[in-house]
């Protein structure tokens, strides 16, 4: 900061009075107030995102702050529906190669997502969803526009019922903090991702 009021200074004996100052990112505005000047460059964190965990540590246990409770408000969450529901039985494999075999006879549910959607190849065996308020664990390998899931205990599930990738479903939730550690991926890097292609549908 002492740096940029001495430009700020230096450019004023030059004649030159900028109309607006800012000098703050989303990181800057919530942990350092002295940055706000007359405008601040809100990024990730209008989205309700922190731009990392060591920021939001910093803001929540600053005696400076005095935040009593997290400031940001998630705005986003990542949905989609089951394509179709398919009985494996034991001793087949599940999707490309071999990555996974069935070692009973199991119900896997078709999800429409890939990682030409951002759904990192990474969560492949590893992910999970949430149908029905319960994790479905992902199984075999994430293509491109599709991977699935194990619904072998949710019996009910068909063809159309919603699918929760990030976001909140009866009384479990996914965050992007979450499925960003899941995918090795930073908040950044997972918005960036998700293609124009997804429709967007704003509820207020």
């Amino acid at each position: 900061m002492g740096a940029f009021k001495r430009l700020c200074k230096n450019i004023k004996k030059q004649g030159l009075v900028p109309q607006y100052y800012h000098s703050a990112c989303s990181a800057a505005a919530l942990i350092y107030p002295d940055t706000l000047m007359d405008l601040v460059r809100f990024g990730i964190a209008q989205y309700g995102f922190w731009p990392s965990m060591e920021t939001k540590m910093k803001n929540l246990l600053s005696e400076e702050l005095k935040f009593t409770r997290d400031p940001l408000k998630t705005v986003l969450s990542w949905k989609t529906r089951v394509m179709s529901v398919k009985l494996v039985e034991r001793g087949n494999f599940v999707n490309y190669g071999n990555a996974y075999l069935a070692t009973k006879n199991m119900r896997l549910a078709t999800i429409p997502i890939g990682y030409y959607h951002g759904y990192n190849r990474s969560l492949s065996n590893f992910g999970h969803v949430l149908i029905h308020g319960k994790k479905a664990d992902v199984v075999g390998m994430v293509n491109m526009n599709m991977f699935m899931v194990n619904v072998t205990h949710l019996p009910s599930v068909k063809a159309g019922d919603e699918v929760v990738l990030i976001g909140k479903q009866g009384d479990l939730q996914i965050t992007v903090a979450s499925f960003s550690e899941l995918s090795n991926m930073v908040n950044y890097e997972l918005l960036a991702r998700l293609p124009y292609q997804i429709p967007r549908i704003v509820i207020n």
